[in-house]
């Protein structure tokens, strides 16, 4: 069983200084991974910028910042991969333009215009070899069940894991509903995230 997951934020550059991110601190992904390599799995982990160690005893390990470096490293691996657990937080927009000097402060506002960034889920759920097993993550602040539901479906996904930004973002806990195509609805309560983790694979993954 060759696993990939991935995990953490993406940082989009404004100039040198600055950039645009989120506040995913990757916990959730990464212990995930490590779930999987204590139950004998081959796992790649691809991880945007966080201040956390990588799992011991990963298969492969790929440390990426932006959105577009994401979607350019899990293109490549995912066809390798028996199933693929997109838990990063990727940036849906970026600066259109990146400045090659830091911008200096100036009478008025600034404004920014942004772009999007390419839906990393939606391609891979284009793309899904037969027999892969295709899992996102879904982080909302209000009509959780029905965004989750539709984005599963939208993307061609097998499962959603769901959860409000409140419970997930930047916590050593969690509390998640999982949703799959054949119309489950499963609940798990708050507990720490490499407790939850280890039930999430149990569910997603039964024969292993």
């Amino acid at each position: 069983m060759r696993l990939l997951v991935t995990a953490g934020p993406t940082r989009e550059r404004l100039d040198p200084v600055r950039f645009l991110s989120n506040r995913s601190s990757g916990r959730m992904g990464y212990a995930l991974a490590a779930a999987a390599v204590e139950a004998g799995w081959e796992v790649i982990l691809v991880s945007g910028p966080v201040s956390l160690m990588p799992p011991l005893g990963l298969f492969r390990f790929e440390s990426v910042e932006s959105a577009s470096q994401m979607a350019e490293t899990v293109k490549s691996l995912a066809p390798q991969c028996d199933a693929v657990i997109m838990a990063a937080a990727v940036a849906d927009y970026r600066p259109a333009r990146v400045s090659v000097q830091k911008i200096k402060k100036h009478p008025g506002d600034l404004v920014l215009q942004l772009e999007r960034t390419e839906d990393i889920l939606a391609a891979l759920g284009a793309a899904k070899p037969a027999g892969q097993i295709l899992i996102g993550f879904a982080a909302e602040t209000e009509e959780l069940l029905t965004h989750a539901r539709e984005k599963l479906l939208r993307k061609n996904l097998d499962w959603i894991c769901a959860n409000t930004v409140e419970s997930g973002f930047d916590t050593p806990t969690n509390a998640v509903t999982l949703l799959g195509r054949e119309g489950q609805v499963i609940s798990l309560a708050t507990a720490p995230k490499p407790e939850l983790a280890r039930e999430i694979l149990k569910i997603l993954f039964p024969r292993y």
